[in-house]
């Protein structure tokens, strides 16, 4: 499969990963229908995860639906974000910041077990690791959702938890570009922002990226967080050109798939959701989670396809990110390229 085997609506349907609240998926005709016509990957939340099998079925029943594989993604950071409860009864793995406490082996061995649990059910992308250094103690989102507060210790820890995760094939997210360590908001609520100078976004924050990009990371998660150090016009990072076109993929380099945090969080209430994808895709996003899939989002993606055909996109942004999604997949052995 290559770019030029899609229509621009199956591109456009490439570009996002969305969610069901239903038990059954099948009861979700707009998500079926996305399936079908080129959806690009799938996220599943602790309500779609009843148990071990029930979860290895549904992921194989949703593959046969789906006319391009998918990208089966998940939030399995340990700690407080661990959608896995319920097949263990409980949390089974240890936050990023205590496991990292624990020290590089006990780290090792844990984002293994993570990574196999992962593949045994069939996942594929992990929105992890959390790069973000929380220098605020009373930040309400991160905390010790981050391997420290100290930068050096987050790099130290990422290069480890990358490797393991690459040895057992999942696709790695980091987040949340360009650093949420910072804030005394919570994305989810709000529009948050983390007014420092870009020496100190750098120095500090931006940092551990760099180094995720050396190393190899795959995937790129962008906050819906303002920094009016690096955006003077108040765009929020996830739409923002100066943000991600200038900074992480010209600056920084990253060549990889870039994904914004849920689209339907209050950090990004600002847009309506259609002028947010058009300034994403413009500012060099490569896809949007959306994490229920209702007639709403069905009907974006047709909207998204008007706007191209407007010139309000230009067809080429959508043809690059076809290529990154496409190459990324390819990479990890869900589709084989053609030639």
């Amino acid at each position: 499969m290559n770019l030029n085997d899609l229509t621009l609506h199956q591109k456009i349907a490439q570009m996002f990963i969305t969610g069901f609240t239903e038990k059954n998926f099948k009861r979700n005709k707009f998500f079926t229908s996305l399936l079908k016509e080129g959806l690009g990957g799938v996220i599943f939340f602790s309500h779609n995860i009843e148990g071990e099998n029930q979860f290895k079925s549904l992921i194989k029943d949703i593959g046969n639906y789906s006319y391009i594989p998918l990208f089966y993604s998940i939030d399995q950071e340990g700690g407080r974000v661990e959608r896995t409860e319920k097949i263990h009864g409980k949390k089974k793995y240890l936050s990023a910041k205590n496991a990292y406490e624990m020290g590089l082996s006990f780290l090792q061995h844990q984002t293994k077990e993570i990574a196999l649990e992962l593949k045994s059910y069939g996942i594929n992308m992990n929105f992890a690791p959390v790069l973000d250094v929380n220098t605020n103690k009373d930040n309400p989102i991160i905390g010790d959702r981050a391997f420290s507060s100290n930068c050096e210790d987050v790099v130290n820890a990422l290069k480890t938890v990358l490797k393991e995760y690459e040895k057992y094939g999942i696709i790695t997210v980091g987040k949340h570009f360009p650093g949420h360590g910072a804030a005394s908001a919570d994305s989810h609520k709000t529009l948050p922002v983390i007014d420092l100078t870009k020496e100190e976004l750098k120095l500090n924050h931006i940092r551990p990226f760099e180094e995720a990009v050396k190393t190899g990371i795959p995937a790129i998660m962008a906050a819906h967080v303002l920094y009016p150090a690096l955006d003077e016009r108040g765009m929020p990072a996830s739409v923002s050109k100066k943000i991600i076109n200038d900074l992480l993929i010209k600056e920084i380099g990253f060549n990889g798939v870039i994904i914004t945090d849920d689209m339907e969080m209050n950090g990004i209430k600002g847009f309506s959701r259609l002028e947010a994808c058009i300034r994403a895709v413009n500012a060099g996003v490569n896809m949007f989670i959306f994490r229920d899939t209702t007639k709403n989002i069905y009907d974006l993606i047709i909207d998204i396809e008007k706007s191209v055909n407007k010139g309000l996109i230009d067809e080429s942004k959508i043809n690059c990110s076809i290529e990154k999604i496409l190459n990324l997949k390819c990479r990890y052995g869900i589709i084989q390229k053609s030639m």
